[in-house]
């Protein structure tokens, strides 16, 4: 995840598992003009593998620098003179009356309209939408922290694998979510009592991601488990397919539209490809990228820089590398 904090434009977060089974660790990374190489300025170790990790979406330096990380739950970290320190920590709630854990995470989202906004999905078929006040205790829900549960749902008849707002009508109140059901849903936070199913996999396929238009807000992209495929809706046509992306030889991993364009997205996958693709003719069949790069090994992450638009940063094995489009 690149930062889109204005003084911290060049950082990149990743999370990786080293050599030693046990020991999971976070690093952020920066871009040193100077030399030309990106160089580690801090890390810290977690106790479980992060499945998702990303700075506050705060491009006018309005709140502490925050970074959140999921696995068995929530954390939210501050950085203080390069330093990580620990800040928060947020269990899934739906299941901490039976335990004293709660239901392992999925992934998360900050709302970039309201900052203080993080969606998680998780395993127990729910998505949590968590209200955090930077700096001070605004609720009484238990476990006490600085955060507030602002409302559950159960979002899915299985496991939900992935959550993210959409920036149609101002960008604060829409999200969507892809689970193992099958099914992509999009929920307004006004009217939680009932959501719309935008797409459905003919064959009940485990939806794994999704990622929305950057600038038409309508376009949503996600793929299945395993699929070599990647889907492009319009849901303003609910489960209807707009185009399919199909170059791929193997399982995609990850896709990432351009914060720029409302044309192009970047997708990469197991085949180790990079590709990126020029969606201005869709809904005719888009049959090629116009741009591929290979990598050294299956990609498994990919983000498009939202602060320097012609960034894509990938990994793959033990390497994160930074793409210049």
């Amino acid at each position: 995840m690149i930062s889109k904090h204005k003084a911290r434009k060049h950082e990149i977060k990743m999370s990786s598992t080293c050599t030693f089974i046990l020991f999971k660790l976070v690093s952020i990374v920066q871009l040193r003009d100077d030399i030309g190489e990106l160089v580690e300025t801090t890390s810290f170790p977690l106790d479980f593998p992060a499945n998702a990790v990303g700075f506050i979406p705060d491009t006018e330096n309005i709140y502490p620098d925050l970074l959140a990380t999921t696995s068995d739950c929530l954390r939210l970290w501050r950085i203080v003179d390069g330093k990580a320190q620990p800040d928060s920590v947020m269990h899934n709630v739906a299941n901490m009356q039976n335990s004293q854990f709660g239901s392992a995470l999925t992934s998360f989202d900050w709302n970039e309209v309201e900052p203080r906004f993080i969606g998680v999905s998780s395993v127990d078929t729910t998505c949590t939408i968590y209200d955090v006040e930077v700096g001070a205790a605004i609720g009484t829900t238990k476990p006490t922290a600085p955060f507030t549960v602002k409302t559950q749902l159960i979002a899915h008849d299985k496991p939900v694998h992935d959550i993210e707002f959409s920036k149609i009508n101002g960008g604060r109140d829409h999200f969507a979510t892809v689970g193992a059901d099958g099914s992509a849903r999009m929920f307004d936070l006004r009217h939680l009592n009932h959501s719309t199913i935008v797409y459905e996999d003919p064959q009940k396929e485990k939806l794994q991601r999704l990622s929305w238009n950057k600038q038409e807000h309508y376009f949503l992209a996600l793929f299945a488990e395993n699929s070599q495929e990647v889907q492009i809706l319009d849901i303003r046509m609910p489960c209807n397919i707009l185009c399919r992306l199909r170059n791929h030889n193997g399982p995609v991993n990850g896709i990432a539209w351009a914060p720029h364009s409302p044309h192009h997205i970047c997708t990469a996958g197991d085949d180790s490809q990079a590709l990126i693709w020029d969606l201005q003719h869709a809904p005719r069949p888009v049959e090629d990228p116009i741009l591929a790069y290979t990598a050294g090994g299956e990609v498994n992450q990919i983000h498009w820089g939202p602060v320097h638009s012609n960034w894509i940063a990938i990994c793959f094995n033990k390497t994160l590398e930074i793409l210049r489009v």
